[in-house]
């Protein structure tokens, strides 16, 4: 028996994650078949459906997942038991979980419905599918991939109101985005300039100050070096004046003394050897003379 399929509710993390939009972030249907002509069903496969509609109409996602797997057991192939299989496990996921996270309903939706949206021979099905992954990436707050799938859902459904709604809450909230995030870049350049010559100014006063530093360093240096030429000069005037006072001399004046002791040692070497070459001289004159 075919029905149209009815508006279905999403799950309570995405509900309260798209708080402002929630009426029209909604999926597209309650779990029935798609419109359109389907493939003969199996028994086991209509059972399972309709007792998983049942259940996920009292909220009971989890075993209504469980009936929509049973579904999927008895035709692999049934988009109607994917979308629906999809739809329940939206309820249980969250939206925030790690998108790595293959244990996350939301995560095993998402791969149903990306499937469903590329390959689904039912059209307004997979117009459904776009739709529901473009909630989830509203509410990832990635809006710029949740603009693409709401377009791609209004090609298959051009008179989905709620689609084209949702489209452009979407792009009002890429364009507030790209510009916190082209204030953000504007400001982590200006912050990085106002760093950069901070740390230049810093760097020349640093400089500046280590020069001044060892400008100083050097005169106290030099300073010193004078003070303790000026305290040896001093206490070798005090120790000579030291050793006069004492009856002893200083090195220079030793020098002098001895100096002068050389000076006359060698004048009176001299004299006596004047005198003995005079000597010598009145002997020869002697042992000369004729006798």
């Amino acid at each position: 028996m075919k029905r149209p399929m009815k508006i279905k509710k999403t799950g309570n993390s995405l509900r309260l994650l798209l708080a402002a939009v929630l009426i029209v972030l909604l999926p597209m249907g309650n779990p029935a078949m798609a419109q359109g002509k389907a493939p003969k069903m199996t028994k086991k496969e209509r059972v399972a459906l309709r007792n998983g509609n049942k259940l996920y109409e009292k909220k009971r996602y989890a075993e209504a997942e469980v009936e929509y797997r049973k579904a999927l057991q008895a035709n692999p192939a049934s988009e109607k038991a994917q979308f629906n299989l999809a739809t329940a496990l939206m309820r249980q996921g969250n939206v925030n979980a790690q998108q790595d996270d293959e244990k996350n309903p939301m995560n095993q939706a998402e791969g149903i419905l990306t499937n469903l949206a590329k390959g689904a021979q039912d059209k307004q099905l997979r117009g459904k599918a776009c739709y529901d992954l473009g909630n989830i990436a509203y509410g990832r707050q990635d809006y710029g991939k949740a603009v693409e799938f709401y377009k791609h859902a209004l090609r298959c459904n051009p008179d989905d109101d709620q689609a084209r709604h949702n489209l452009r809450l979407a792009q009002l909230k890429k364009q507030q985005q790209d510009k916190n995030k082209d204030n953000k870049d504007q400001n982590k350049d200006q912050n990085k300039d106002q760093n950069k010559d901070q740390n230049k100014d810093q760097n020349k006063d640093q400089n500046k100050d280590q020069n001044k530093d060892k400008d100083k360093q050097n005169q106290d240096q030099n300073k010193d070096k004078q003070d303790q030429d000026k305290q040896n000069q001093n206490q070798n005037q005090n120790q000579d004046k030291q050793q006069q006072q004492q009856g002893g001399m200083s090195q220079q004046n030793a020098e002098q003394v001895l100096k002068a002791m050389q000076d006359r040692e060698r004048a009176t070497q001299q004299r006596i050897n004047a005198q003995q070459a005079q000597q010598q001289r009145h002997e020869r004159q002697r042992t000369n003379r004729k006798w």
